[in-house]
């Protein structure tokens, strides 16, 4: 099978993935085609793995998408630069305090919103504004594979068809 053939297949089961119509075969090509991509996508951007992190995990991809942030001293709206399983980065007029306790709702196109606690991990003064990269603390199941499926969606519109 050649690489558009692989490509197309794997789009398939990914539709399939997010109507959660895969069987338990179609699902474990499934996800072992995302772990692929992934290593393939890691290599060529040249990311850094940290030890023990999934090629899955060190994927990030540009993506915009709105953040709602809250804590008990703020709420505010973000939209985010990059995203991935393990966290984003986004835009704010300052940055929030290092202990500040956050939750993060992002907004999945045509899925549920994830909602998680968050914590800064690094920001960069910009003119007129702070990049800050948020990880997430801790994502059950159902969000990673919701947050999961967004990304791929956004790795698979920037592959030819």
């Amino acid at each position: 099978m050649d690489l558009a053939e692989w490509v197309k297949a794997f789009r398939e089961l990914h539709e399939k993935a997010r109507r959660g119509a895969l069987s338990g075969v179609e699902a474990e090509s499934y996800k072992a085609g995302r772990e692929s991509l992934a290593r393939a996508l890691v290599t060529a951007q040249g990311l850094t793995r940290q030890p023990g992190q999934s090629p899955r995990e060190a994927l990030r991809v540009a993506r915009m998408l709105q953040v709602d942030l809250e804590s008990r001293v703020r709420m505010e709206r973000l939209s985010t630069s990059e995203i991935s399983l393990g966290g984003f980065s986004g835009r704010m007029a300052r940055a929030p305090a290092p202990d500040e306790e956050l939750t993060a709702t992002v907004r999945l196109p045509g899925l549920d919103p994830l909602k998680a606690a968050v914590k800064v991990v690094g920001t960069k003064a910009q003119p007129g504004s702070v990049l800050i990269s948020f990880a997430f603390i801790k994502l059950d199941a159902a969000s990673a594979e919701r947050l999961e499926l967004s990304i791929f969606d956004v790795v698979l519109s920037q592959m030819v068809k």
